[in-house]
């Protein structure tokens, strides 16, 4: 039975990721024309918390009871970053979104015409909504609460409304980009899009059905050595999450991208393999993460007519939050760490 005191504790986290997962996704680069203005930035919430945190609160609550683990939850984020681009604002298929003035060269280079797309485009939002919108907030709320990271925060209500939430979000979009933009997908793109989103989030489930028909198969290999401390995984997080964002709009940008994810991927991986792998590094990976994604952004030139005072007052204020939340979730709990928990690993 859950306490009144458990009960809010888990209502403040789950309101804390509805919050942090629209900041991450759309306010940490300042790109768009509500850079620097606190009144429009907070206003925007309540299209952009349903949007993007009711999608990572359903990706974390379907985490937490199937047991799944950090590749299957970034499958499933990658399924909600295939609808977001592809079905939802159809970015991902567009040739002059928003007439946002550097659009035209950035899908040219690696545009593919048969599929009405271009690679860079695609990698950059299917990836960034995986790792910014949806992994990086997931990660960092669940280390504030270590012990209540592995354990459901909603009921069958918040779910559902969590859901509803979403759908009206999305419905809204939609029509506003059927509405404002002359450049719709075709059917054929939006079933495309369906096809694999549906596909993500099959592969993240049935790699967790395999796992638990396979109870007895051996432990990987533990790493001989002990993993980096947070700060140095953090730094770690902050070079790749830098290089990601950084790569040009070429194709060799685009193979670079995909063996970046790749190697970090890979690199995790191992070190989770270790006993002394804990919720710190998973967090201390993300906040280097959410940290690059600020720091490009005081190189990001805003839509619209910004003011300079305006927009590096918006960098400075989310580079200091990005560090601040990123120490205080990777911050020490004593001797005996409450974080560490088989399930932070990325596979069985």
């Amino acid at each position: 039975m859950r306490t009144p005191d458990a009960r809010r504790a888990r209502w403040s986290l789950a309101a804390g990721l509805m919050v942090l997962s629209p900041m991450c996704a759309e306010y940490l680069a300042g790109y768009d024309d509500s850079t620097g203005d606190p009144f429009v930035l907070i206003a925007s919430l309540v299209i952009f918390s349903p949007l993007y945190g009711a999608p990572a609160m359903l990706i974390r609550e379907t985490a937490r009871r199937l047991g799944l683990r950090w590749p299957e939850i970034l499958a499933l984020a990658a399924a909600f970053g295939v609808l977001q681009a592809g079905v939802i604002d159809q970015s991902l298929f567009s040739e002059g979104y928003r007439d946002i003035p550097y659009w035209e060269e950035m899908i040219r280079p690696t545009y593919v015409e048969p599929l009405g797309l271009a690679a860079h485009t695609a990698l950059a939002f299917v990836g960034g909504h995986a790792i910014w919108s949806f992994g990086v907030p997931i990660a960092l709320t669940e280390a504030l609460a270590p012990r209540l990271s592995r354990t459901p925060w909603l009921r069958a209500p918040g779910l559902a409304a969590a859901v509803a939430l979403y759908l009206a979000a999305a419905t809204l979009v939609l029509t506003d980009h059927l509405r404002t933009e002359s450049d719709h997908a075709s059917a054929a793109q939006i079933g495309g899009a369906l096809a694999v989103a549906a596909l993500l989030a099959l592969l993240a489930l049935l790699r967790t059905v395999r796992a638990r028909r396979r109870p007895g198969s051996p432990a990987p290999a533990v790493p001989p050595r002990r993993p980096p401390r947070p700060v140095a995984v953090a730094a770690a997080g902050l070079v790749a999450g830098l290089a990601f964002d950084l790569l040009p709009a070429t194709w060799a940008g685009v193979a670079g991208g995909l063996a970046l994810l790749a190697l970090t991927a890979a690199a995790a991986g191992r070190l989770a393999r270790s006993p002394a792998w804990t919720c710190r590094h998973v967090a201390a990976l993300a906040a280097g993460a959410m940290t690059a994604r600020t720091v490009v952004g005081f190189f990001v030139v805003p839509l619209g007519n910004i003011a300079p005072v305006a927009k590096y007052a918006h960098n400075v204020a989310f580079l200091t939050g990005a560090v601040l939340l990123g120490v205080l979730a990777t911050r020490p709990r004593g001797t005996v760490d409450p974080d560490a928990d088989p399930g932070v690993g990325p596979g069985r």
